[in-house]
């Protein structure tokens, strides 16, 4: 069991309150999954370059002998500590410093990648994370949260949600995957690389792979519901908007919601009600295998 939130804002007023209006609903989920929380956040667009989130082992790690490595190597711009995390901007492409990165720093983790997103992501409980990432201060358009109740895979930082596989998409997932082992084989023959042995991370990177392959998302989304068994809601993050689906027996709860302001999802009312104006929005439940998105123009 675990706890899935999504906020897309349609307000750019809204914006800067981003962080303020998620952290509620992520705090909300913590009885659906008090093992670990995560959360992908698309903001501060860097389109001349790429944005890439890397997660250390350790938490005393020398992030000032990563950024000085990285400055003799490459145009960067900043680099973000957090925790054990750092979000690097540089004015370089991303497959050359991912190779760079996995050559050289094998400690580091890759979380995301792209010029939208950043994801960090924690063990414990979502409180804490919320409090140790700051994640009420943060802007953006939109964000994925996680929460976690481990039951297929260890309880570590890398199993914990949010995955990404491909450039600035992301997945959050509640349910349980049946063929993600095999599809996990087909996958890698196809060039797509693994870090876990989460079956949501093979979600994610069946998306990546059929984007990659010249599918929209709602056609990779389509063609998910033949190849993905299993029960499940996934919650997709783009790098300009926000995509949700069930499985065709939709038997995992979820439940949705638009004002003029913001459109959300989650997996119970109770994330929603934190949101402003929820009382006078449009509520409903997700119909299986039917694909709702919100995309910036």
């Amino acid at each position: 069991m675990c706890g899935i939130v999504g906020l897309f804002i349609k307000n750019p007023i809204l914006e800067s309150q981003l962080g303020e209006l998620i952290a509620p609903m992520l705090s909300e989920m913590t009885e659906r999954g008090p093992d670990s929380a995560g959360i992908a956040v698309y903001r501060d667009p860097n389109d001349k370059g790429c944005k890439i989130t890397v997660l250390a082992e350790n938490l005393d790690f020398d992030w000032s002998v990563l950024e000085e490595s990285l400055k003799d190597s490459f145009a960067l711009k900043k680099i973000m500590v957090t925790q054990n995390h750092a979000v690097l901007t540089l004015d370089s492409a991303i497959s050359e410093v991912q190779d760079w990165l996995n050559e050289n720093w094998r400690e580091l983790s890759v979380t995301s990648a792209g010029t939208n997103i950043e994801i960090f992501k924690g063990i414990g409980n979502p409180a804490d994370f919320i409090e140790q990432f700051d994640i009420k201060s943060m802007s953006g358009t939109h964000a994925l949260g996680h929460t976690r109740m481990a039951t297929e895979s260890a309880i570590t930082t890398e199993h914990s949600h949010p995955f990404s596989t491909g450039q600035d998409l992301c997945l959050v997932h509640n349910g349980s995957l049946s063929n993600h082992n095999r599809l996990r084989e087909t996958l890698r023959r196809s060039g797509v690389q693994f870090k876990t042995d989460n079956d949501s991370e093979v979600a994610a990177g069946y998306l990546s792979w059929r984007l990659s392959e010249g599918d929209d998302l709602d056609q990779a989304l389509n063609h998910a519901i033949d190849d993905l068994d299993g029960f499940y809601t996934f919650a997709i993050g783009t790098r300009d908007g926000f995509a949700v689906m069930r499985d065709p027996i939709g038997c995992k709860p979820a439940i949705m919601a638009e004002t003029d302001d913001w459109a959300a999802m989650s997996s119970e009312y109770r994330a929603i009600a934190t949101l402003p104006g929820a009382e006078n929005a449009r509520i409903w439940e997700p119909e299986p295998t039917q694909i709702y998105s919100w995309k910036r123009s």
